[in-house]
C-alpha cells in the first residue's frame, strides 16, 4: 500500500512537471471529471489517443473523456474532499487525514472519522 502511494505521488509530480495535460502516458494516476459532473474522481489512465483518455476509476467504472476533463492526481493530506460516508450513498465534506494507496482516512467536517477507499471520494 505505501508503495502505491509513493507511485501515485511520483506520477503526480511527473505529470505536473510536464504540460497542462492530466495524463501523459497510460498508467498515470489522474483525476477525471466523471460524466462531466464537475466532480473529480481518482483513477488510472488506461489509454490516451486523439485527445481522449480512457480512465479506470478507483471504484471500477471506466470512461473515455476529453483530455480537458483529466487533471493530475494531486490529493494529499490536509486537502478537502467529499466522500460517500459508509458507502451509504450520501456525500459529506471532510479533510484527508491519511493516504496509503487506495486507502484514505477522512476527518469529516462534523467530526466523524472514517478509513475508506479513494474510489468512494471525490474533489471539486
Amino acid at each position: 500500500m505505501i508503495r502505491n502511494a509513493s507511485i501515485r505521488l511520483a506520477a503526480a509530480a511527473i505529470v505536473m512537471g510536464c504540460s497542462s495535460a492530466g495524463a501523459q502516458t497510460a498508467g498515470d494516476w489522474v483525476l477525471g471529471n466523471y460524466q462531466n459532473s464537475g466532480y473529480w474522481f481518482p483513477g488510472v489512465a488506461e489509454k490516451i489517443q486523439n485527445g481522449k483518455v480512457t480512465i479506470r476509476y478507483d471504484d471500477g467504472d471506466r470512461e473515455t473523456v476529453s483530455s480537458r476533463n483529466v487533471r493530475p492526481y494531486d490529493w494529499m493530506i490536509g486537502m478537502k474532499v467529499e466522500c460517500n460516508y459508509k458507502n451509504a450513498g450520501d456525500w459529506y465534506s471532510g479533510t484527508i487525514a491519511s493516504l496509503a494507496g487506495e486507502r484514505i482516512g477522512i476527518t469529516y467536517d462534523d467530526g466523524d472519522k472514517e478509513t475508506t477507499k479513494t474510489g468512494r471520494c471525490r474533489s471539486r
